[in-house]
């Protein structure tokens, strides 16, 4: 079975971070509406009893215009709560990037 047939498969990711940029918006040729942004995650985790810095920076893509009230909170140095899904996207230099696909996107006030 392909794993895009196969319902056990998961792919969830609930990430909290500082929006580093304000989202950039364009229109797809199709017309659908794509803002896309980056967001800093910093945390102390703890794995095997040790903890640990946990960091990233990931790409959140937000198609379509249902989320764009909740982009207008999500300005350069905004703490959100981002959910969604993952997927890679080959960026101009053929190299592979993960990339989140929000479906919620949360302002987080701290």
């Amino acid at each position: 079975m392909s794993p895009s047939n196969n319902p056990n498969q998961e792919n969830s990711l609930i990430i909290t971070g500082e929006v580093r940029k304000t989202p950039a918006r364009r229109v797809s040729p199709a017309g659908v509406v794509i803002n896309r942004f980056v967001l800093s995650h910093h945390s102390r985790q703890v794995e095997a009893g040790m903890p640990r810095q946990a960091s990233c920076n990931i790409t959140v893509t937000a198609c379509g215009t249902a989320l764009e009230d909740q982009l207008r909170q999500a300005q350069a140095g905004a703490q959100v709560r981002v959910s969604g899904f993952l997927s890679s996207v080959r960026n101009r230099y053929g190299n592979e990037q993960l990339v989140l696909h929000a479906e919620n996107i949360e302002t987080i006030n701290r």
